[in-house]
């Protein structure tokens, strides 16, 4: 596997392992603590901004 693929494959693996937090910080604990609550937002905003990354190196490193 190239770093390409790999790299490509890492940010896949990191979304959805910020979604899997999101889901249990807020859906899965009943009483979160406010210090689950910052973290789950934060993993949120990396499942948004992690795709767009994504998107943009592939599209990139198809002209490497």
């Amino acid at each position: 596997m190239s770093l390409k693929g790999f790299h490509i494959l890492f940010i896949s693996l990191a979304t959805l392992l910020c979604l899997f937090v999101v889901i249990w910080a807020f859906v899965l604990v009943r009483n979160a603590s406010f210090g689950l609550q910052v973290f789950g937002s934060t993993c949120a905003l990396a499942a948004f901004i992690l795709p767009i990354y994504g998107v943009r190196f592939y599209r990139k490193a198809q002209n490497i």
